[in-house]
């Protein structure tokens, strides 16, 4: 029977009070800074006293609601306070660490080693005991002697301190630690920190989500406490069994479909480091890569997907087919729950006092959610997974008690369990989605049905009811995918047409099966390298994707909204105006500095360079940040979810020199942007000109961009490029001005080319002066001398330099002229991503906008948040 609007409005306390929740967790995480502990605790006492209160002596639900509100804001702050006291200690980062403890979860595998989480059980410091994290993040690397690499191939000719963890002549990998294993090891630790850039990755909020106190790598050198292994876990720790269960999942995965590789961990060698998975990169064959998803299908690991290919499903807009979602977990409860039913049915015949009490439809839905949470456990426990059990527990309760809410009152219900067992999922992307997408499933979803006896009328309802569906989802999750990336796929609808069902009633139930019977896994992989190879044909379509600035938040509620109102059942001027909500974040443009006028962003890339420079209508990228692995750089993973999160094609690249800090994304740039023009002082030897031709920057050229004026004062014209040079010497200098303000870009230009630079503009009467000066060689005390400094006279200094960087940069003799000259100086590691506008005159850093009080402030180097006295 019908609810009618009268009858939805009991379940209003249910919603009221699951969006109370909400807005508590979302208050808590927008703090800045962490209250004392007893704050929080306070407050959940007075939310447990106000909810007994107001259910014992039925006070006004606005009571329940504030008790719920100040329940969930207390014990959200008192978790993160408890995290916040066990991490690192400043004073012991940088030392020589021996720990013993478990290796927990799954490893993951890079070009050149192995990462791992490590439970901590003791650690001593020159023999004292020292009090560590709980939980560690430690990268095991491969040495880089030639004798270590034969060992590599070879575990028999490996040095005597790396045999500890050869296991055998098979099993090549080395390092090799596997689930559950204890280890006794020298470590190096750090604070959690990671870039902080404008739309980037939160780094540091993922190590906050894991319970990750620390990060670090594993001391194999000579003289070093050599890795011992201990034993092994307790037998009857559950969470061992899983993750081993899982490896050999994943192995079993791979010694199947690639019956060629005799080891599996050997291939996971040519995974990318992003990744860091087991799957092979975009040029390897196409049986590799699908071998890669029936591994994350299979137990929920998606770093077995190459990043290649998560690039070409972001763009066809099947990503959320490719891992253990809501909705494989849906599918394995249903089918869990029909084979429960059946069996339940069956077993009725004995008259078992159980299946006699227990009705077989309730049967199949405990059954059914029992085994789904099973397996969404099995396959690591993700916030999807999380979502979804979370949900069919409610469903199953509400069903078992004789109730029948309505679906807005059990999402949010679901909602709010969520954020109180996990307040921090508030902030990923995936929250969001899935929610409004099943919210939009259940809103566009007709509920009332029609007897239909004739089969292809079935099947043309069926279609019709796929299909829009699809086109519903669509439209609604448009606006929140352009707030969230900046992009939505517009070949989504004919992309997920073909994935939906392939993936969903054929892949995935021939993945399962594969645990008992190995031969389906071959059939599911066929069939994944057919939809690969359709999706990569899709997004090869120069339309395939719909790419502006990301909005701000009201622009994507808007868009939200509108599309809900435009699939819903109303009145065309209805949705109209859902047409007309749309438009903002459909249309959205990143402001631009007006005419005449700049703007500089120095990005966090750690040790490196790379700083986007934006007029009204141009831009200009100034080097392209390091390569941090064989598979990894700063251009890929920051640089370019930078100009995409601005919608931003540069027109040209300029590469100070050819060192590997300032060139290392060059190759993800031009792939991604093939319309820059390149300059710079590159050898005409250097593998970069294979990919472009680089003209060199040599002193006296210049341009001018809407009234904005670049001009390069180094090096010189004679022979800039010369290999018998030292490259830091050749180094390209910018200075940028609009006659008012101005900026200059030093690269790595040492003390003697800053002697040149001053000695040429004084003979050519040029202005050296700039208001912004990007320190020379991150730091160094080779560069920025006292007579560069009295001949630019900087106001602001940022300084490009990664947090603990062995180089020690910046050197305190640099800091301490760049003070005495009066000058407001910003490090990259305290300040984030700097950015600097000639309108304004004023300097931004990422790390105080917007603050959160799980971001990492590097002790003893606060930023100077004062401005210079001159």
């Amino acid at each position: 029977m019908m609810r009618t609007p009268v009858d939805r409005l009991q379940y209003l306390p249910v919603t009221l009070l699951s969006v109370g929740i909400g807005l508590a967790v979302g208050m808590q995480l927008s703090q800045p800074r962490l209250w004392p502990m007893w704050t929080y605790v306070l407050l959940c006492l007075a939310g447990l006293l106000f909810i007994l209160c107001a259910l014992l002596r039925r006070l006004p639900t606005w009571v329940l609601l504030a008790g719920a509100a100040a329940l969930a804001f207390g014990s959200t702050g008192w978790r993160a306070s408890h995290y916040a006291s066990r991490i690192l200690s400043a004073d012991l980062q940088g030392r020589d660490i021996v720990v013993q403890g478990q290796i927990m979860g799954l490893p993951q595998w890079l070009p050149s080693g192995v990462r791992f989480s490590f439970a901590v059980d003791s650690a001593t410091l020159d023999g004292q005991p020292v009090a560590l994290p709980d939980t560690l993040s430690l990268a095991w690397y491969l040495p880089r002697d030639d004798a270590a690499t034969a060992a590599h191939v070879n575990p028999a000719t490996a040095p005597k301190e790396e045999q500890a963890e050869v296991t055998s002549d098979s099993d090549r990998c080395t390092p090799c630690v596997k689930p559950g294993e204890r280890w006794r090891l020298g470590v190096r630790l750090k604070q959690p920190h990671g870039s902080r850039n404008p739309y980037g990755f939160d780094y540091e909020l993922w190590l906050w989500e894991q319970g990750l106190g620390a990060t670090g790598y594993v001391r194999t050198g000579a003289g070093k406490t050599l890795p011992e292994k201990t034993g092994q876990a307790h037998p009857l720790d559950v969470r061992v069994w899983r993750d081993r269960a899982r490896l050999q999942a994943r192995e079993a995965v791979y010694r199947t479909l690639l019956p060629q590789q005799t080891d599996a961990r050997l291939q996971t060698a040519r995974a990318p480091f992003a990744g860091a998975g087991v799957a092979a990169d975009a040029e390897a064959p196409s049986a590799e890569r699908a071998a890669g998803i029936v591994a994350a299908l299979l137990m929920g690991d998606q770093r077995a997907i190459a990043q290649p290919d998560w690039k070409v499903f972001r763009i066809t807009g099947v990503s959320h087919l490719l891992s253990i979602s809501g909705l494989h977990i849906t599918l394995f409860a249903w089918l869990a729950g029909g084979m429960v039913s059946a069996l339940w049915r069956q077993s009725a015949r004995l008259r078992l006092p159980v299946c006699l009490w227990l009705p077989a439809p309730l049967a199949a839905l405990w059954g059914g959610m029992a085994l789904a949470t099973a397996y969404a456990w099995f396959s690591g426990w993700g916030v999807p997974a999380q979502r979804t059990c979370i949900m069919l527990l409610a469903v199953t309760l509400l069903r078992t008690g004789g109730m029948a809410w309505p679906w807005q009152a059990i999402l949010a219900a679901a909602a709010a369990a969520v954020l109180l067992i996990d307040p921090w999922a508030l902030l990923q992307p995936g929250f969001w989605l899935s929610f409004l997408a099943v919210g939009v499933l259940f809103a566009t979803t007709p509920s009332g049905h029609t007897a239909c006896c004739q089969w292809h009328q079935k099947l043309k309802r069926a279609l019709t009811g796929f299909l829009r569906t699809q086109v519903a989802i669509m439209l609604v999750l448009a606006p929140l995918s352009l707030l969230l990336f900046g992009q939505f796929s517009l070949v989504g609808l004919a992309a997920n047409a073909v994935a939906v069902p392939l993936i969903t009633f054929i892949v995935t139930p021939l993945v399962l099966l594969g645990t008992a019977w190995p031969a389906s896994w071959h059939l599911a992989s066929a069939l994944l390298q057919v939809l690969m190879a359709l999706q990569q044909q899709l997004a090869a379509l120069p339309w395939a994707s719909y790419q502006v600035a990301i909005a701000p938040w009201w622009a994507g509620a808007a868009g939200i909204t509108g599309g809900l109102l435009l699939m819903l059942r109303l009145p065309w001027p209805w949705r109209l105006a859902g047409v007309l909500g749309m438009l903002p974040a459909l249309w959205w443009h990143a402001p631009r500095p007006a005419q005449g006028h700049f703007e500089l962003l120095a990005a966090d890339v750690g040790q490196g360079s790379a700083i986007l420079v934006r007029t009204r209508t141009h831009s200009l990228l100034f080097d392209a940040g390091p390569q941090y692995s064989v598979r990894s750089n700063a251009g890929e993973r920051i640089v370019l979810p930078l100009l995409d999160a601005l919608n931003e094609r540069p027109g040209w690249l300029l590469l100070s020199h050819q060192d590997n800090d300032h060139t290392g994304g060059t190759a993800s740039l031009l792939q991604a942007h093939p319309q820059m023009q390149v300059l710079g002082a590159i050898d005409a030897s250097h593998p970069l000109q294979h990919l472009r031709a680089i003209m060199p920057c040599t002193a006296g050229q210049t341009w001018q961009w809407d009234g904005v004026i670049f001009s390069v004062l180094h090096p010189p014209e004679n022979d800039p490029t010369n290999p018998q040079v030292h490259t830091n010497a050749m180094s390209c200098v910018l200075h940028i001005s609009n006659g008012q303000r101005s900026a200059l870009l030093a690269g790595d230009a040492e003390a003697a080319q800053e002697r040149a630079i001053i000695d040429r503009q004084q003979a050519a009467a040029g202005v050296l002066r700039a208001d912004l000066l990007v320190v020379g060689h991150h730091g160094s005390k080779t560069s920025t001398s006292a007579a560069w400094l009295a001949a630019v006279q900087p106001r602001w200094a940022v300084i490009q330099q990664g947090y603990l960087n062995r180089y020690q940069h910046p050197h305190p003799t640099v800091l301490q002229r760049l003070h005495a000259h009066q000058v407001a100086v910003r490090l990259n590691e305290s300040c984030g991503a700097a950015w600097w506008r000639s309108s304004d005159y004023s300097l931004r850093c990422e790390r105080e906008q917007n603050r959160r009080y799980w971001q990492h402030q590097p002790a003893g180097r606060q930023p100077d948040t004062g401005t210079s006295q001159r």
